[in-house]
C-alpha cells in the first residue's frame, strides 16, 4: 500500500486484490471512492463493504482512516469467512489492522512524507470564442428552416446575431463585432495543486507495555481552484500484560477533516458544468472587477462563470470523529481464552455554506446571497464477549473454537437550518440570524441496535486437511417484528495437497491446495422504521390561516426481514518452482433472495410503495491472480502480479409479477433499468440511426421530422416513435477488471509500473444533453462541428438550430460510450540508502521515491475519465441521488488530475 501513497485508504486499496473493484469516482480532493466486492448482492439496500478495524466495526468510512496508520489489511470475500458477521457481511468484509508498539523494542520515531503537484489530466474540446459566435449564425439561419412561419412572420427578427452584438461592442466585441474575449474556462478554473503529506509515529515497548503514537497531517489541494481536503489524525495505542494471565490494552482516535470539494449540485450551475458551458466571449472579470455572467449575453440561459463560483461559493464538510476501543483477554487456563471489547465512535458532521450576491448560488435565478448549515451527529458503540479455546491432540489434529455475543448500537441526530438575502456577507453562515428570507429548520433522528450471537470451530488434521463450520444468529432493530432473529451458517473445507506424502517429492509443485466453501449471509442495511407506519408534519389552510399537522406517510410491513446470499465458493491454490510462482484462482456463485425492495401497492391504498422482501439476484464469477518471481540474483530481482475478475450479474426475480423497476437517476426520461434476466444497470433509451438525409425528406416527414434531425429507430414498425420503441443501449456492471504489475530492483534502486484495466461496460455520458444536444442556450463540445449540413450528411449530430425554437434530445444511443479502458496507475522510482550511509547520519531506515499517478488512460471514452460516477450520494455532501447502480452515470465531473509524488520513508 506505501508503494502509491493516498490521502483515502480506499484509493489505496484499488487493484490490489481480485474480486474487488474500486472505483475513483471523482477528481476531487480525497476522491469520491466506491468499493464492490464480487459484485451487487443488493438493489435498494446497501452494496458497501463492511469495514472492521482493531475488532471493532467502523461507521465513518474509509476516507476517514489514515491509510500510513494502516499495518495490514485483510479482505473476506467467500461467504465462509463472511457468515460470522451476520447480516452485514453480505457485502464482503475488509478487516484493518493498525500499526502498534511492540514487545522488548527501543523507541523509534518515524516519519513519512510526501509532496506532490497534479494538474488536469485531459481537457474537454470545447467551442473557442470565433467557432461559438459562428455556430450562432449558423443557428439563426437554420431558424427558416425548422419554423418558417415564425420566420416569416418576424418573430425572430430581434434574435438576428448582428442586433444582439451591436448594443455590446466596447463591453464584448470591437467595432466590427469581434470578440473582445475568449476564455478557456477549463485553463482558468484549474490550477497546479500543491499537496503534502506527513506522518509522524513513535512507538516502542518494554517486556509488559508497549505503546504508539501516530500522527497525520494531510493537505490535498484540488486542481479546481479553492478545492482542498485537509485532516488531522492523532492516534494513540497502548497494551499492558498486566498479569501472566491478563492483558489489556487501548486505542484513542481522533480525526478532524474539512474538505471544500467544488463540485456540489450534480449537474447544476455548479463548477464541473460551467467549465463546459460558460460561454467564452464572457470575462472572468470586466474592468471594474465584476465578474461576468452567461446572462450577460442575449439568449444565454442562467449561469455563473466557474471562477466567481470558485471564489464566491464556500460549502464545506466537516467531520470531527472520535473513538476509541479497549480490551482486556484473561488466560482462563491453558488454550482457554476470554476477551472482552468495548468499542466506542462518535462523530459531527457539518456541512457549512454560503454563496455571495455576486454569483447566483444553488438556483440560476438567485440574485442574493444565502446560508445554511446541514448538521449529524453519530454515536455507534459495540460490546463484544467471546472465549477462545486452542488445543492440539496426538501432534496431528489441532482445533480452534470461538464462541462470543455481540452488542451494536447506533443512532445519529440532524438538524438543518437555511437563510437567503444576509444583510452582509461578512456574516456568511456564522450567523444564519443576519438573513432576511429564513428557512424551514429541519431535524430527525434515527437509530438502531442488534444483538448476535455467534461460533466458529475450525479443525485441522495433519496440517492437510482443514474443516470450518460458523454460525451466527442476529437479532435487529430494523426488521419487521415477525422477523427479528435470523441464523447465518456456513462450512469451508480444504484440502493442502502439497502436504500429502505423495507430493513430497514433487520438484515442480511446492505448494498446492484446494478450498471448497459454502455459507449464508445477509443484509439488512435498509433506512431504519421500513417495518412500521411512520408520520410527518404537513401544513394545511385552517380558519384562513396556514396551520402544521400530522400525517401518515409510510405504511409498516411486520413481515420485512433481512435478505439471505447463498454463496458457494471453489478454489485453489498452487505455487510452482518453490514459489517463485505462485497462483490462487476461486469460482463462486452468490444468489440473493428475499431481495428487500420498494414494491408498488395499489392507488387505493393512498401510498406509492413499501418495503418487501420479494426478488431474487444471482452474481458469479471468477478471480485470478498470478504472481511470479521472474529473476533474482544478488543485485538484480523482477517480480511480476497479475490480477483479473471476471464477474456476470443476473436478475432473476422481481416483485411477485416481475414488473420492471427503474432506479435513480430519473434524467430526461426513466432509464436505469431493472429486468428481470438481465443484469442489474441497464441503460435503456431510444437507438439513434443517424440523421435524416435530403433524399429521406418524405419518409422523415412521416414521423414530423425534416431532413438535419436525428433519425431514430422505429423498433415495432408502427410508424411513430413512442416509449414503446426504447431499446437496451448497454450496462454499467463491467465484465472484468484488474491491473498488472512489475516490480525491479537494482541493488539499492526500485522501479514499479502499476496498470489497471477495466472492459466490458459501457458510461452513459449524461453531459451531451445539453453539452451536445442543445445550442443557442450555452457553450457547447466542439462535436457540435460536426453537425449535420446539406454537404454533410453522414453524422449522429443533428442540424445546428437555436434550442429556443427546436431541438431533439432524450436517453439516446448516442450518450452511451464504452467504459473500457487501460490506465497507467503509478510508475514508482525508489532509492533506498545502505546501512553504511544510515549509521553516519544516525538513522535506520532512509528511502526517497518519485512517482507519477494516473500517468495515462487508453480508452476511447470522450470525457474526462472513464472511471465515474457523478450520483454516488457523497457521504459527506448529499449530492445528487443515489443508489447502489449509479456507477458510470455521469453529469459533469470534477477531473480527474494527472500527479507527480515526491516523497521520504525515515527512521531513527
Amino acid at each position: 500500500m506505501q508503494e502509491r501513497p493516498q490521502t483515502n485508504l480506499e484509493q489505496e486499496l484499488a487493484g490490489k486484490i481480485a474480486g474487488v473493484n474500486v472505483s475513483q469516482n471523482s477528481g476531487e480532493p480525497g476522491g469520491n471512492t466506491r468499493i464492490r466486492i464480487r459484485g451487487y448482492s443488493s438493489i435498494n439496500t446497501s452494496t458497501d463493504p463492511l469495514y472492521v478495524v482493531d475488532g471493532i466495526i467502523w461507521t465513518e468510512g474509509g476516507n476517514s482512516i489514515n491509510p500510513n496508520d494502516v499495518a495490514s489489511i485483510d479482505v473476506l470475500k467467500d461467504a465462509s469467512s463472511t457468515a460470522i458477521y451476520g447480516t452485514r457481511g453480505a457485502n464482503g468484509v475488509i478487516l484493518i489492522t493498525t500499526k502498534r508498539g511492540a514487545k522488548n523494542r527501543p523507541s523509534t520515531v518515524s516519519y513519512d512524507g510526501y509532496v506532490s503537484v497534479g494538474h488536469i489530466a485531459k481537457k474537454l474540446d470545447v467551442l473557442n470564442a470565433k467557432e461559438f459566435l459562428a455556430l450562432e449564425d449558423k443557428a439563426y439561419a437554420n431558424i427558416q428552416k425548422y419554423d418558417p412561419q415564425g420566420w416569416a412572420d418576424g418573430k425572430y427578427v430581434d434574435q438576428d446575431p448582428v442586433k444582439l452584438r451591436t448594443p455590446l461592442i466596447g463591453k464584448l466585441f470591437d467595432a466590427n463585432l469581434n470578440p473582445l474575449y475568449d476564455v478557456d474556462w477549463q485553463d482558468a478554473t484549474t490550477r497546479n495543486a500543491v499537496s503534502q503529506n506527513h506522518n509522524v509515529s513513535v512507538t516502542g515497548g518494554s517486556e509488559n507495555i508497549n505503546y504508539g503514537l501516530f500522527l497525520n497531517y494531510a493537505d490535498d489541494q484540488g486542481i479546481i481552484l479553492n478545492s482542498y481536503l485537509k485532516r488531522y489524525n492523532a492516534r494513540l495505542t497502548i497494551d499492558n500484560q498486566v498479569k501472566p494471565w491478563l492483558k489489556i490494552g487501548a486505542t484513542l482516535n481522533y480525526n478532524a477533516q474539512d474538505q471544500r470539494a467544488g463540485n456540489y449540485g450534480t449537474g447544476g450551475n455548479n463548477i464541473p458544468r460551467m467549465l463546459v458551458e460558460m460561454i467564452p466571449i464572457i470575462p472572468i472579470r470586466y474592468p471594474d472587477g465584476s465578474y461576468g455572467k452567461r446572462t450577460d449575453y442575449p439568449n444565454m440561459e442562467g449561469g455563473d462563470n466557474p471562477v466567481a463560483q470558485a471564489n464566491e461559493i464556500q460549502e464545506l464538510a466537516r467531520v470531527r470523529v472520535f473513538s476509541g476501543n479497549g480490551y482486556a483477554n484473561i488466560n482462563l487456563f491453558k488454550g482457554l481464552e476470554f476477551r472482552s471489547v468495548l468499542g466506542v465512535t462518535t462523530s459531527g458532521n457539518y456541512i457549512p455554506r454560503f454563496a455571495s450576491g455576486l454569483v447566483g448560488g444553488a438556483t440560476a435565478d438567485q440574485k442574493y446571497s444565502s446560508a445554511s448549515i446541514d448538521e449529524y451527529n453519530r454515536t455507534f458503540w459495540q460490546w463484544q464477549n467471546y472465549f477462545t479455546y486452542n488445543a492440539t491432540f496426538n501432534k496431528i489434529h489441532s482445533l480452534n473454537v470461538v464462541l462470543g455475543t455481540e452488542r451494536q448500537n447506533y443512532q445519529e441526530l440532524r438538524a438543518y437550518g437555511s437563510t437567503r438575502g444576509l444583510s452582509d456577507d461578512f456574516y456568511q453562515y456564522y450567523n444564519l440570524g443576519a438573513g432576511a428570507i429564513p428557512g424551514v429548520p429541519i431535524s430527525g433522528y434515527n437509530a438502531w441496535q442488534m444483538q448476535s450471537f455467534y461460533g466458529r470451530v475450525n479443525y485441522n488434521l495433519m496440517d492437510r486437511y482443514l474443516f470450518t463450520l460458523t454460525g451466527r444468529a442476529d437479532g435487529t432493530s430494523r426488521v419487521g417484528a415477525d422477523h427479528k432473529y435470523g441464523f447465518f451458517p456456513s462450512a469451508a473445507f480444504a484440502w493442502r495437497v502439497s502436504q500429502e506424502e505423495f507430493m513430497k517429492d514433487n520438484k515442480a509443485i511446492s505448494d498446492l491446495k484446494f478450498r471448497l466453501s459454502y455459507g449464508v449471509t445477509g443484509n439488512s442495511e435498509i433506512p431504519t422504521y421500513q417495518s412500521l407506519a411512520q408520520i410527518n408534519t404537513t401544513n394545511y389552510v385552517l380558519g384562513g390561516a396556514q396551520a402544521t399537522g400530522t400525517t401518515l406517510t409510510t405504511i409498516g410491513n411486520p413481515g420485512l426481514s433481512w435478505e439471505k446470499t447463498n454463496e458457494y465458493n471453489l478454489g485453489v491454490s498452487f505455487g510452482l518452482f518453490n514459489n517463485r510462482v505462485t497462483i490462487d484462482a476461486d469460482a463462486f456463485l452468490k444468489k440473493t433472495q428475499a431481495l428487500l425492495l420498494r414494491a408498488p401497492l395499489p392507488e387505493s391504498s393512498g401510498f406509492q410503495t413499501v418495503f418487501k422482501n420479494v426478488g431474487k439476484l444471482e452474481n458469479k464469477g471468477i478471480e485470478l491472480s498470478i504472481n511470479t518471481q521472474n529473476i533474482k540474483t544478488n543485485d538484480f530481482s523482477w517480480t511480476t502480479s497479475f490480477n483479473i475478475s471476471f464477474l456476470k450479474n443476473k436478475i432473476l426475480q422481481l416483485g411477485e409479477s416481475n414488473d420492471d423497476i427503474f432506479l435513480d437517476p430519473n434524467f430526461l426520461s426513466q432509464f436505469n433499468l431493472m429486468r428481470v434476466g438481465g443484469p442489474a444497470g441497464q441503460f435503456f433509451g431510444y437507438k439513434v440511426l443517424g440523421t435524416w438525409g435530403t433524399a429521406e425528406a418524405t419518409q422523415a416527414a412521416s414521423y414530423g421530422l425534416l431532413p438535419g434531425d436525428l433519425k431514430i429507430q422505429d423498433t415495432n414498425g408502427d410508424g411513430k416513435v413512442t416509449a414503446d420503441d426504447k431499446v437496451i443501449l448497454g450496462k454499467s456492471i463491467p465484465d472484468g477488471y484488474g491491473t498488472f504489475t512489475n516490480n525491479f530492483s537494482y541493488k539499492n534502486i526500485d522501479l514499479g509500473i502499476e496498470l489497471q484495466f477495466n472492459y466490458g461496460n459501457q458510461i452513459m455520458n449524461l453531459t451531451k444533453h445539453s453539452g451536445q444536444d442543445r445550442t443557442g442556450q450555452a457553450n457547447s463540445y466542439a462535436t457540435v462541428l460536426d453537425a449535420w449540413t446539406p454537404e454533410h450528411q453522414n453524422t449522429f449530430i443533428a442540424e445546428t438550430r437555436p434550442a429556443y425554437v427546436r431541438y431533439q434530445t432524450e436517453i439516446y444511443s448516442t450518450k452511451v460510450e464504452s467504459g473500457n479502458f487501460i490506465r497507467g496507475r503509478a510508475v514508482t522510482l525508489g532509492y533506498t540508502f545502505d546501512k553504511s550511509v544510515l549509521d553516519k547520519i544516525k538513522l535506520t531506515r532512509l528511502r526517497i521515491y518519485a512517482q507519477a499517478q494516473n500517468l495515462f488512460v487508453i480508452t476511447k471514452y470522450t470525457g474526462y475519465d472513464p472511471e465515474v460516477s457523478t450520483y454516488n450520494g457523497n457521504a459527506n455532501y448529499n449530492q445528487g441521488q443515489s443508489s447502489n447502480f449509479t456507477q458510470n452515470i455521469q453529469f459533469y465531473d470534477y477531473p480527474k488530475p494527472r500527479t507527480f509524488v515526491l516523497g521520504v520513508n525515515a527512521s531513527f
